[in-house]
């Protein structure tokens, strides 16, 4: 029977880190299904899926750890919940100060609207030294999300947060 299981990796960035991963998961025949890396503050860190049959999950597990360079956590997944709803793109501009996401963040549970992919960044404003905080997310809330509700809640966090909120009306069963 074949299990998935999620890695997370994280370690000094250098050439070779997803070689020694994907090769240790190739040896354990472990089928590399989705993944999602970067390159953050010279740190190298990802999450992979991966199915596995259960009779090599537990040499899979002893091999990774002892990929030098690289701390490697692995979890069994569960059934992933029914992805009922809309898909939303957000996309925030403002001012960049301590706490913005934790706000947004708080905004987004009080709607109920789950963060399936988050990006941030802060950047130098085109005309003035002012540092920006950027911010781009996948999620996805129930059919009957109020969407203009939930702008106007996300622009009161600050008179400088731009807010765009893109929709895919289409309702996954």
């Amino acid at each position: 029977m074949s299990i998935s299981l999620v890695l997370t990796a994280i370690g000094d960035d250098k050439p070779g880190l997803v070689e020694q991963l994907s090769t240790v998961i190739s040896r354990h025949n472990g089928n590399w299904l989705e993944s999602s890396m970067s390159h953050l503050a010279g740190k190298f860190a990802g999450i992979v899926c991966v199915s596995v049959d259960e009779h090599d999950v537990d040499a899979l597990k002893r091999d990774l750890a002892a990929l030098p360079g690289l701390r490697i956590t692995a979890e069994v997944s569960g059934e992933p919940p029914a992805e009922a709803g809309r898909r939303l793109t957000l996309v925030l501009v403002g001012h960049d100060r301590i706490g913005i996401v934790r706000e947004v963040a708080q905004v987004l549970a009080r709607h109920a609207v789950n963060v399936e992919e988050l990006n941030t960044h802060t950047a130098s404003a085109p005309m003035s030294a002012e540092i920006l905080f950027h911010a781009t997310a996948e999620l996805t809330a129930s059919p009957d999300l109020d969407s203009s509700a939930l702008v106007r809640e996300l622009e009161q966090i600050s008179n400088d947060l731009m807010v765009d909120i893109t929709l895919d009306e289409t309702i996954r069963p």
